[in-house]
């Protein structure tokens, strides 16, 4: 009886050791996507408390106000001769937080306050913007976007890493490319979640057909794959559709350079795999199964 429940107390540890390795091997790692973006934020300036935890900002020489406008910094007053045409630009930023706390997102002239870990900026300006982040309203990062017109930062936030650059998308026609506002920030990591047949700029199988044939009479790769980088510039592709692609370039030299290139461009990047069977030889699988694996 006592070997028994030593056997029982046993394959119970056993299955909570393989649970908790299965939720770590799935998480989505600070470092893991993206660029990291340097914090320049002074000692001196982090150790300072924002008031009313950060939802106040005018008062502070530090914060971005006034980023639009130099004329309005420290002044609450009121302009009644609001510029209603005035063209800045257009961009946004997505931001996530991927942890538990209460945090203010300042980027340009824009301020979020909130504990759910999401950030959305629309309506900014284009060019080089300010963003402050302040945990409980003490700055702990501030750093400097380059955002330029039409296009959408996606950014991931780590107290502990920083501030990771993970993409940039075009903004077309309003059609944000997911299902799940989660999956703007999953798929650089490759955790798709969504369906990616209801992206907004991922080629249809038509289109994608019409692309091909075209794309598929150029006699030379140089041709070819300067085809396909003018179509990355506003579609992205499925795994199935880059492999077609990587498949019809002559040279394996070529076609890992191109599977390379695409793999940001790629919706379902955990089946990225199938790009593999386009290459001739053993070493160009293994070199990209490697750049994947950064």
């Amino acid at each position: 009886m006592e070997t028994v429940v030593i056997n029982l107390f046993m394959k119970n540890i056993f299955i909570g050791l393989l649970f908790f390795a299965g939720i770590y091997s799935f998480a989505q790692e600070a470092g893991k996507a993206g660029e990291l973006l340097r914090n320049e934020a002074s000692t001196t300036e982090m150790q300072s408390a924002k008031s009313n935890k950060g939802l106040d900002t005018r008062n502070n020489n530090s914060n971005n106000s006034g980023f639009r406008n130099p004329n309005n910094q420290n002044n609450r007053g009121r302009n009644p001769n609001y510029q209603w045409n005035q063209n800045y630009g257009y961009a946004e930023v997505f931001l996530r937080i991927p942890e538990m706390g209460y945090f203010t997102v300042e980027l340009g002239d824009q301020a979020i306050s909130n504990n759910s870990g999401k950030y959305r900026f629309f309506d900014l300006q284009s060019g080089r913007v300010p963003i402050s982040i302040y945990d409980n309203g003490f700055l702990i990062y501030r750093t400097t976007l380059q955002l330029q017109n039409n296009n959408r930062l996606v950014l991931d936030f780590f107290t502990n890493n920083g501030l990771y650059l993970l993409d940039s998308y075009p903004v077309q026609s309003e059609s944000y490319g997911f299902n799940d506002w989660n999956d703007v920030w999953n798929n650089p990591y490759g955790n798709l979640s969504g369906n990616w047949n209801n992206f907004g700029n991922v080629m249809d199988n038509n289109t994608f057909r019409q692309f091909f044939l075209m794309f598929d009479k150029e006699p030379f790769d140089d041709g070819k794959i300067a085809m396909i980088n003018q179509q990355m510039s506003n579609s992205q592709f499925t795994s199935e559709q880059i492999r077609d692609l990587v498949k019809s370039i002559n040279f394996d030299k070529n076609k890992i350079m191109l599977a390379k290139s695409m793999y940001k461009r790629c919706v379902d990047k955990n089946r990225y795999f199938l790009v593999s069977d386009a290459f001739d030889y053993e070493s160009s699988k293994r070199e990209l199964r490697e750049f994947i694996a950064k």
